[in-house]
Formats: structure tokens, C-alpha cells, sequence
């Protein structure tokens, strides 16, 4: 029997009661090891739905459950402490910190993942050598984020959210800036590492053209219902 490493059961969620927009997920479940993207167009929920599995969100009704914890259930602390354990999260917009080196910015989630930071022996030598596996060039420690092309600083991206292994890694539209060539092998470097790591790997994307790459694809249409 396949273990989930996401399920989420009958949720709900609406910022207010007057709001037109309102989510309804009865069942979404993905199992540990599997690589799934998320399809959907802009306005269709999926960074909702990725911020309710992440713990930004709250259900008002339901539960969801990552690496077998009720996050609903968790205190706002406990809930924080288990997202940096278990979640490695690649944001749309990258969220580096611009004046901070490379270095820096990879290593920054094992400051708070007690867990993720007994995974690495040596925190400059597991970021090096990311860095050197995801084709960053060999002084990419000697720059701040703020001075990478954009490609450089996905791939920076990816390596932060990788360190330390983490049992789930999240990536919210990462390809999005990309051309066909640079998506291609952005993907093959990604899935790469996330084998290595073996972990399992959510993708959100509005292109149905990567949908080869990926061992499942799931349309956000199939996942949630807008309700009224």
C-alpha cells in the first residue's frame, strides 16, 4: 500500500463569509516519492491550495495531513517547526535574500529545521556542492543573490529549498520566466536532486507541456470546487 505524504480530507476555506471566493477540496492525496504537477490557470486556486499544504493557510473545516501530522491541528509554533522540517519550498518569485551571498541564502532553512540540519555534516561543503551538482558556476559562493541572471538564481533557489533533504519540496510556478530549452533542463537538474534526495516533489504550472516530465498530472479543476 502506497503512504501518503499529503492528504487532505473535506477542507474548506474562505478569507470572509462575503468572499466570491470559496474553495471546496474533498479529497487530494499524493504519495510519498511520486514527482506531480499541478495544473491550473492564474485565478484557478493553486497557490491557495499550496498555501493550505504549506500551513500559510487554514482550513476552516477539514483536515490536512503532511508526512502523517494533522498540521490544522498544530499550534501556529509547532505547525512552523514541522513546515521547516519536512517542506523544501521553491517560490514563484524566488524570495533570496538580495544582499545575503549564495551561500547564505542556501543554508538559511537549516537555522530553523533542527531536523534538516542533522542531514548535513558541513553547511558550506552540502551548499558547494548543490551548487556544483546544479551547474552554478565554481565562485558562485563569492556573489550576493541580487548580482545572479535569473536562471542562476532559480537554481540557487532550488538548492535552498533541497538542503537538508526534506521529505517534500514545493515548487510554485518556478519555469514560469523560462524558454522552452532553459525549462527542459532546469527540470532535469531538479528532478536530479529531488531523486537523490528522495523526495517527493509538487510542481504548480499553467503549462500542460511539461506534463511528460512528471510521474502524474493532476488538474486543479479535478482537485478543488469554487463554490458560491
Amino acid at each position: 500500500m502506497d503512504e501518503n505524504i499529503i492528504k487532505i480530507d473535506s477542507v474548506r476555506f474562505y478569507w470572509s463569509k462575503k468572499s466570491s471566493f470559496k474553495i471546496f477540496v474533498p479529497n487530494f492525496e499524493i504519495n510519498k516519492g511520486e514527482k506531480v504537477l499541478l495544473l491550473g490557470e492564474s485565478g484557478s486556486g493553486k497557490t491557495t491550495l499550496l498555501s493550505l499544504i504549506c500551513g500559510f493557510l487554514n482550513p476552516l473545516s477539514g483536515s490536512i495531513s503532511i508526512n502523517g501530522s494533522a498540521i490544522n491541528k498544530l499550534s501556529s509554533k509547532t505547525k512552523d517547526e514541522h513546515r521547516a522540517d519536512n517542506i523544501g519550498i521553491i517560490f514563484q518569485q524566488f524570495n533570496l535574500l538580495p544582499y545575503a551571498n549564495v551561500i547564505d541564502n542556501i543554508v538559511l532553512p537549516l537555522y530553523f529545521s533542527k531536523v534538516r540540519s542533522a542531514n548535513v555534516t558541513n553547511q558550506r561543503e552540502s551548499a558547494l556542492n548543490l551548487c556544483k551538482q546544479l551547474r552554478l558556476p565554481d565562485d558562485i559562493d563569492q556573489y550576493k543573490a541580487s548580482g545572479l541572471s535569473v536562471g542562476q538564481q532559480q537554481r540557487v533557489a532550488v538548492a535552498r529549498a533541497l538542503i537538508g533533504k526534506p521529505s517534500l519540496v514545493i515548487a510554485d510556478e518556478p519555469t514560469s520566466s523560462l524558454d522552452t530549452d532553459a525549462q527542459q533542463l532546469f527540470l532535469d537538474l531538479m528532478f536530479e536532486q529531488v531523486s537523490d534526495n528522495k523526495s517527493t516533489l509538487l510542481m504548480v504550472s499553467h503549462d500542460r507541456s511539461l506534463a511528460d516530465r512528471f510521474d502524474r498530472l493532476i488538474d486543479i479543476n479535478d482537485v478543488l470546487t469554487q463554490e458560491d
